[in-house]
């Protein structure tokens, strides 16, 4: 296993990290699996004897039963790992049963150290954008819980450029804690954070996590043109993420599967060791119905593609060259950071534009 530093941080992270999103399977959560306690622990134990050592999970997966069966495995262990959740989305029919209020945050977060039968969450995420609770009361209670040692990191999940920005200013002026990560939704098929929120990796120290890497199972190898697997979570209504088109999806499943072929690897490896080649990106977050899904998913990190391979999978998948991007292609490449390369670097074959 690779293990990568995780933003502005001196914390160490593996290059995957296993979702436990279908642990439990609660409610609308049964479409994608509905693991018990013995299915987890098998999967849990797969995954710290291949090296990872983050499990991420959510207050609402399953409300709170991702959570407690994550505990209940972990037990005896926690020394061993990491542990990432997060706050946010509404868990109840309360009027403050979702955001990101204080009084919502601090209550959540010691309602999870119960289910997970721990003092402490390595990594508290904002689910979601609160743009009714001021960015002062949210990073002012997670202040507190980092004060209390209930937290020991901070990041933001599913947020906009412009949001990451406007609350890395408030924890400067404040000096309350400054997210170090994001946890974002980015594939092949689905490239969008290029445009803003890798760059603010790049740029702003914010080492991102990816959730869903292979697309809801998309990207696995098991969909094409006219296949879908009948035990699948699409086949059972799942809805995300959304594909637009759906043409140049399957044309990104057929290189990754020619590549794959001559490989002679799996084309969920040569999807996942992509992302990880990514700007900005620190881990993937990465689920699993067997043992056998998850080993496959860890060997994805000693696949290493060549320059050529790369440039297939880019010429297929890239995103068009939006404004004002390609504007800053055509007359400030001279003067590009980092961050705008992170972006740009992928367009260097065009001319002016």
């Amino acid at each position: 296993m690779e293990y990568r530093t995780l933003g502005h941080s001196g914390l160490k992270i593996s290059a995957l990290s296993m979702g436990t999103f279908s642990f439990a399977g609660r409610g609308d959560f049964a479409m994608v699996a509905s693991q018990g306690v013995k299915e987890a622990q098998r999967l849990v134990d797969v995954c710290i004897d291949g090296g990872i050592n983050v499990f991420d999970t959510a207050n609402m997966y399953s409300l709170g039963g991702s959570e407690e069966i994550l505990g209940e495995v972990l037990e005896g262990r926690r020394d061993r790992i990491l542990i990432s959740s997060k706050a946010r989305m509404r868990i109840g029919d309360g009027p403050n049963d979702e955001g990101v209020s204080r009084y919502h945050l601090i209550r959540e977060c010691e309602r999870s150290l119960k289910r997970l039968r721990t003092d402490h969450i390595d990594i508290y995420f904002m689910h979601e954008w609160d743009g009714l609770t001021p960015l002062e009361e949210m990073l002012s209670a997670l202040d507190t819980l980092v004060q209390q040692g209930k937290i020991r990191y901070i990041g933001c999940s599913n947020y906009s450029g412009w949001h990451i920005m406007k609350a890395l200013r408030v924890s400067e002026l404040k000096n309350y804690p400054r997210f170090v990560t994001q946890q974002i939704h980015y594939t092949l098929e689905a490239r969008e954070a290029e445009y803003e929120l890798l760059p603010i990796s790049v740029d702003q120290g914010l080492g991102a996590m990816v959730w869903s890497p292979l697309a809801a199972g998309l990207l696995s190898g098991a969909f094409g043109r006219n296949k879908t697997p009948a035990d699948s979570r699409q086949a059972a209504g799942w809805s995300e993420p959304p594909i637009r088109d759906q043409e140049r999806l399957w044309n990104i499943v057929d290189v990754l599967d020619d590549i794959a072929r001559v490989r002679g690897v799996t084309p969920a490896q040569v999807a996942l060791s992509w992302t990880l080649s990514r700007p900005g990106v620190t881990s993937l977050v990465v689920g699993g119905l067997t043992e056998q899904h998850f080993r496959d998913n860890m060997a994805a990190v000693d696949v290493k593609l060549s320059s050529d391979e790369l440039g297939r999978l880019n010429e297929v998948s890239r995103l068009p060259y939006l404004y004002p991007y390609w504007h800053q292609h055509n007359f400030a490449k001279e003067r590009f950071c980092a961050g705008d390369w992170a972006l740009h670097a992928d367009y260097e074959d065009l001319g002016k534009v």
